[in-house]
């Protein structure tokens, strides 16, 4: 049963991603944009800022297409070298911050990156693998945005004027790695038009203005924090209140202070403000809603949230490869336990079978999405571009059901995944590590569940005859080649994987 989105198709071209940020600052020039460690950067500033690092990568040779790796907590400097490669109608290369060097060594070159930009606390990953790398030849440190940190110098000389390119609406603007089925991290490409079509979310799902404030504390780096807590806001001029690190008292005192109206995190972040203790000694009078995702939430919770914290709490669905919101709780119609909600405008939907039928209403099957929001495809990798897009559609990998109503039902999952504090862990690329250790005969990699983080990665090991059983040395292997989220927290030697 194919569904569209119900509220109508949203008008993308009065939108121009590459100036939206300009645009902004000009209508709203001295709004606060951005609030970081307790300080607050203007419209007007953050536009300067995002002009001369985009003039000062204009200087080290970056063209259209060019790509900038970024690997960046949630700080002022993601924000501005974001904007500032896509006003060039480069590329922005999101990384995780959590990355090892192994990792980068693989994205980097793989990305084609001419720049590395990171916190310079973070640089000694790039410099252990500098000497491997044939294109990215520039690395820029910031240790802070004022004088003597080589980010600050270069945000803060002189103001300039620059040519821009011109830019269509499918050019690619942001790369998202993510690890495909065969354990190979995949960039996937979106476009300028894939933007417009979350930065339009804040505005056109929750009425969305220049008065709003959201608490960002899911990673930039991650698609639904750029789209939810960067994007969104600054379309409408609202402001970001920044946070890379985080307590439970850390997030309401932010929450009180900053007068948020609206935070967007993992269910697990969500049960532990409903779990806290302290919670009612502060002033969360501010807030108007949450919007949780990237892993299921209990749908007994949703009424504890409005109870406790004064709040509803709406739940967005969507992956990498769809920028990442399609399918959105809607505020203003009914709700469904159980449901995800309904499918987003320019969106479409549909649920297969095995042999790639579409099924009928409450039949569960593979879901396939199509529209604005759906990828350029993988960076250089045609084959598995063809395979998640077969048929025209995005194939998701999620098993799900709608209803006569077009609300959409998740009930588990088709590909191998596990879903951790929010991030997508796929077994392959564990295993592939498990297996470069002399210890290990074969592995398999499963997720157990978990209250707080929905699953965590477990490893089950077949060791080679006569070797040593020893948990702590596997996890000290997975940690040198993995991001901390994908290193098993379990560890299990069993006789055989049968």
């Amino acid at each position: 049963m194919l569904r569209r989105g119900k509220i109508g198709k949203v008008n993308l071209n009065v939108m121009n991603m590459a100036t939206m940020l300009q645009e902004t600052a000009e209508k709203y020039p001295e709004n606060t944009a951005i609030i970081y460690e307790g300080n607050a950067i203007s419209y007007r500033k953050l536009n300067l800022f995002v002009n001369s690092l985009a003039h000062h990568f204009r200087t080290l040779g970056i063209q259209k297409g060019d790509k900038i790796a970024l690997m960046l907590p949630n700080s002022p400097e993601f924000v501005i070298s974001y904007f500032a490669a896509l006003m060039l109608g480069a590329i922005a290369v999101t990384l995780n911050v959590m990355s090892t060097s192994y990792e980068l060594l693989h994205v980097i070159e793989d990305s084609d990156a001419r720049i590395f930009i990171t916190m310079e606390s973070l640089s000694k990953r790039f410099h252990e693998i500098k000497d491997r790398l044939n294109l990215c030849r520039h690395l820029i440190v910031s240790s802070g945005l004022e004088a003597g940190s080589p980010f600050g110098e270069i945000i803060n000389s002189e103001p300039v004027t620059l040519d821009v390119p011109k830019l269509q609406g499918d050019d690619p603007a942001v790369m998202i790695y993510t690890s495909g089925l065969t354990g190979k991290p995949v960039g996937a490409v979106l476009t300028f038009n894939n933007l417009k079509t979350q930065a339009v979310l804040l505005r056109t799902v929750f009425d969305g203005t220049e008065n709003d404030r959201s608490l960002a504390v899911i990673p930039l780096f991650h698609s639904f924090g750029a789209a939810v807590n960067m994007l969104a806001a600054i379309h409408v001029g609202a402001g970001i209140v920044l946070m890379d690190r985080f307590t439970m008292d850390g997030i309401f005192t932010a929450i009180q202070k900053e007068k948020v109206t609206y935070i967007a995190a993992v269910p697990r972040l969500f049960m532990g403000m409903l779990l806290h203790e302290r919670r009612a000694e502060y002033d969360l009078s501010s807030l108007r809603f949450g919007i949780t995702g990237g892993s299921a939430m209990p749908p007994e919770l949703f009424p504890e949230f409005e109870r406790y914290l004064g709040i509803r709490v709406l739940e967005g669905y969507g992956l990498t490869e769809t920028s990442p919101c399609c399918v959105f709780t809607m505020p203003l119609l009914k709700q469904k336990p159980g449901s995800i909600g309904t499918i987003l405008p320019g969106v479409e939907v549909k649920v297969l079978d095995e042999e790639d039928r579409e099924v009928a209403a409450g039949v569960t099957g593979e879901l396939v999405i199509r529209g604005d929001v759906v990828m350029q495809g993988y960076y250089k990798d045609e084959e598995a571009t063809a395979w998640v897009m077969r048929g025209g559609w995005l194939h998701s990998g999620d098993l799900a059901y709608m209803d006569e109503e077009g609300y959409v039902f998740l009930v588990g999952l088709k590909k191998r995944m596990v879903i951790t504090s929010g991030f997508n862990v796929y077994p392959k690329e564990v295993e592939l590590v498990l297996d470069m250790h002399p210890v290990v005969a074969t592995a398999r990699v499963i997720g157990q569940s978990d209250v707080m983080r929905g699953q965590i990665v477990k490893a089950l090991i077949v060791k080679k005859t006569g070797a040593v059983e020893d948990e702590k040395e596997i996890m000290r292997h997975c940690r040198i080649y993995l991001s901390s989220y994908k290193v098993p927290r379990e560890v299990e030697f069993v006789a055989s994987l049968d």
